[in-house]
């Protein structure tokens, strides 16, 4: 079983056009609404490929609402907590070539009594969790503070505690002790405060989150693919698309993957990396099935060229 917690969960609303050009009326060939936020992308793309998992999360308004019933919909166990504030509503819209233009709302503010409800959830939750993964954006007012401790009370406890998130938060999980972080690229160079050129800046940056006191991470580097940096060392791999669609929940699935492989090692990031270009490949917010997955597409180099250059922004 793993856990998801999404402290700022969305619905989210993918549309396909033609071309996206401002101030024109721009005509739909195509939408999708699916339940949105990383944690619960992660529940959605496990759950797609048989592992047990169940999402934790704050729900309010009609929209928190829909977005339990999308989820309930797809088979997701869901612990939601009612709040106060209204959940948000994201806007993606996609292009034939593969251009992503993302519209997010800040999300409700969450009161320190729902905080406290959420935390409460999560650590009941974890205790049958192999797994409890905190992923997203922090809701408006929620101090980095309040996370860190979310984070240091789940590590001691004895959770294995995977964390997807940027900024100060990211700082706060890697001191806190968490086993995996998985940042990307512009995400990591936030943290560490340098700009990431080529792989070896990539594994310096993750050995930096180790040294803060993070057990692995876990980078993904868009179209230049992965880099997983742990206690063993480091491993790179990539997994090239065709046809992209979108690339969101990309990262979201090559989590899922990586932590339903065991999250370690070749194998661990081979699967993730098939999970997440399976995603790319898919129309919105869509997360893979077992039939999308193209395990033979996925590339791995146990020994790296830490020299290479970095081509892509991801």
């Amino acid at each position: 079983m793993i856990v998801t917690v999404t402290l700022n969960p969305s619905l989210d609303r993918a549309i396909d056009v033609d071309r996206l050009a401002r101030g024109d009326v721009i005509r739909a060939t195509s939408a999708h609404l699916d339940p949105g936020g990383k944690g619960v992308n992660v529940s959605r793309a496990l759950l797609a490929n048989g592992v047990p998992s169940r999402a934790v999360l704050p729900c309010g308004g009609d929209e928190g609402l829909q977005l339990i019933r999308l989820l309930e919909t797809e088979g997701v166990d869901v612990r939601a907590v009612r709040i106060a504030g209204r959940t948000r509503s994201n806007i993606t819209l996609a292009e034939p070539d593969g251009t992503v233009t993302k519209i997010n709302e800040p999300g409700p503010a969450l009161s320190t009594a729902e905080f406290e409800a959420i935390t409460e959830q999560v650590l009941a939750a974890a205790d049958a969790a192999d797994w409890v993964v905190a992923c997203g954006s922090m809701p408006p007012g929620l101090t980095v503070t309040a996370f860190g401790q979310l984070c240091r009370r789940l590590v001691a406890a004895g959770v294995r505690l995977a964390v997807d998130t940027s900024g100060p938060a990211l700082r706060a999980a890697a001191e806190a002790g968490a086993a995996l972080v998985k940042p990307n690229r512009e995400e990591l160079a936030e943290v560490v405060g340098c700009t990431l050129a080529s792989l070896g800046d990539v594994v310096e940056a993750a050995q930096q989150l180790r040294g803060w006191g993070a057990g692995a991470v876990l980078a993904s580097l868009g179209a230049d693919g992965a880099v997983l940096v742990d206690v063993t060392g480091v491993v790179t791999g990539e997994s090239p698309v065709a046809r992209p669609r979108s690339a969101v929940g990309a990262g979201d699935a090559l989590l899922a993957g990586f932590l339903a492989a065991g999250a370690s090692g070749a194998a661990g990031l081979a699967e993730g990396l098939a999970w997440g270009s399976a995603a790319v490949s898919l129309p919105g917010s869509r997360m893979p099935g077992p039939a999308d997955l193209l395990r033979h597409n996925v590339r791995i180099h146990p020994q790296p060229d830490q020299v290479r250059p970095l081509l892509a922004q991801g």
